[in-house]
């Protein structure tokens, strides 16, 4: 069976990186080392802070999301993934620039969502990601009512989001998460959305009573389809 070669534009942050790639790994349909796919990972921390780039004056992280993309053309890459949400505010940059087809994340996870048939989605997502209003978008094109968390959940989010990042996996870490994505089904949603790559780390579908909805999982499998040549 013909395979193709994935390049994933990582490092954002590195867990999620990992747990992309493990995924991918799980659903890649193999009797054999040989029948998985080929990943090449450019798995950079250094890329600039998105959500600094997309709320004040931080770097912007475009050109060195380029080059990491060219790299993995020039390494032999025939599919481009980068599983991290509020890179994809920069994803047309990558898409003008490299020639390999770009796996879109936020259309990606929608579609899964739009499996569910949603009216109200509840989208936990970082603040770089919504300023850029890369879900709110996404989900109204389609006819669905994106829900955002208020103010003071947002804030908690965020401080939730840099704690995953620095390896806190904790029950607390859990708990708050799992909180934050119950306020949203209390205030309408009928489907949450882990808009951000650390989300999965700390939160399941099962932790939940209503439908969750994995961006990263979302992915792998869009991913996993296209390079072994199925429907995506």
């Amino acid at each position: 069976m013909s395979r193709r070669t994935v390049g994933v534009i990582g490092g954002m942050g590195p867990a999620a990186t990992v747990q992309f790639m493990a995924r991918v790994q799980e659903l890649t349909p193999a009797s054999c080392d040989q029948d998985h796919l080929r990943l090449l990972v450019d798995c950079n921390p250094a890329v600039p802070d998105r959500n600094a780039a997309l709320e004040s004056d931080g770097s912007s992280p475009a050109a060195v999301l380029i080059e990491m993309a060219l790299g993995l053309e020039r390494a032999g890459a025939e599919l481009l993934v980068m599983p991290c949400n509020s890179a994809h505010a920069f994803a047309e940059a990558i898409t003008r620039a490299a020639s390999a087809p770009f796996i879109d994340l936020i259309e990606t996870a929608c579609d899964s969502v739009m499996a569910l048939e949603p009216r109200v989605v509840g989208v936990l997502a970082a603040d770089g990601c919504l300023a850029a209003g890369l879900y709110q978008r996404a989900l109204a094109k389609r006819g669905v009512e994106p829900l955002l968390s208020r103010p003071d959940h947002q804030a908690r989010f965020m401080e939730l989001l840099y704690r995953i990042k620095a390896g806190d996996r904790s029950a607390s870490t859990r708990a708050q998460m799992r909180g934050l994505a119950l306020r949203l089904v209390e205030d309408g949603a009928d489907v949450v959305l882990a808009g951000c790559t650390e989300t999965p780390l700390v939160l399941a579908p099962g932790d939940i009573p209503s439908p969750f909805v994995d961006s990263v999982d979302a992915l792998a499998r869009r991913t996993v389809a296209l390079a072994t040549g199925g429907d995506a």
